[in-house]
């Protein structure tokens, strides 16, 4: 029988951070202690989560986890295809057992024109996590969540893990989720932000990184399967998708947005910050300061 790392000290709160800014493993010494400050910044701020966005390694969450004190850190989302379930379990073993705690695995099948090994991405899945039950120690449903977008995901991520972190979703796909998972299971979706109240200007950016998403079956599928039509996806998503997609516009508004999001039945839900300059590809310390303000005790 193995061991299994476990522990119940983790706190999603309501609303928390998701960054592809926070890789240790592409950074040098300077652009490290940029991103530990900016982690002992979100700790301060009160936000419950950080989710490290864009492919992580097992070894860029261990750095965040050590950075941090207090703050729940998530992969958001760890590839399946990229790292082998034993690399991520003995990555994850290493990390502090007092640390450990806080520290969930969120993991995905990615997407097959991305992945040249893709091929039954749900069996897949399944695969690696009786991997994770079978590892040395083990890394347990306790410690892991899921990219889930259809149905059959949505109910493997109830069953074999926390919950769900699907991504680039709607509040009526939340509301489906919900049902899917069931009362008790995590549910916490992605909102992607854009800070700018010219609304015109704030949609332009957020085509600026949808046009990229809407190449990839896996979220035009989800979204057809909203409602949404094949011309929604021209010219980098209708004004219709992006105002179903996105938060556009000032802090307030974020807050109302991620509010509709929870009332749909989200238990969290993870910002990330789009910028026009930035592409979201930094560390936006501000927007961060100024969307906790306007969230206030409600993080």
């Amino acid at each position: 029988m193995t061991s299994e790392i476990s522990g119940t000290g983790r706190a999603f709160g309501r609303v928390g951070i998701w960054s592809g800014a926070l890789h240790a493993s592409r950074v040098d010494d300077a652009g490290t202690k940029a991103i530990a400050e900016a982690l002992a910044e979100l700790e301060g701020l009160g936000y419950g989560t950080v989710w490290i966005g864009g492919s992580p390694t097992p070894e860029d969450a261990a750095a965040v986890v050590a950075a941090t004190r207090s703050i729940t850190v998530a992969t958001g989302i760890l590839s399946i295809w990229n790292h082998t379930a034993e690399e991520a379990a003995a990555a994850i073993s290493a990390i502090d057992p007092g640390a450990r705690r806080r520290f969930v695995l969120g993991l995905g099948v990615s997407h097959g024109p991305m992945v040249p090994q893709y091929a039954k991405p749900y069996s897949a899945m399944v695969s690696y996590l009786d991997a994770l039950d079978a590892a040395e120690p083990s890394v347990g449903s306790g410690h892991r969540v899921l990219a889930a977008l259809g149905p059959k995901m949505l109910k493997l991520a109830a069953g074999r893990s926390l919950g769900a972190h699907p991504y680039l979703v709607t509040t009526e796909h939340t509301a489906e989720a919900r049902e899917a998972l069931g009362p008790d299971a995590l549910l916490a979706p992605e909102l992607t932000v854009v800070l700018d109240t010219g609304l015109d200007r704030a949609r332009t950016t957020a085509r600026t990184m949808l046009g990229m998403y809407l190449r990839l079956p896996n979220y035009t599928d989800n979204l057809l399967r909203l409602g949404f039509t094949e011309g929604d996806f021209e010219g980098g998503g209708s004004v219709r998708l992006l105002d179903a997609l996105f938060a556009l516009g000032d802090a307030e508004l974020v807050r109302r947005r991620t509010r509709e999001y929870l009332d749909a039945g989200a238990d969290h839900v993870a910002l990330q910050v789009l910028t026009a300059d930035e592409g979201g590809a930094g560390l936006p310390r501000a927007a961060w300061r100024e969307l906790a303000e306007a969230f206030g005790d409600e993080l």
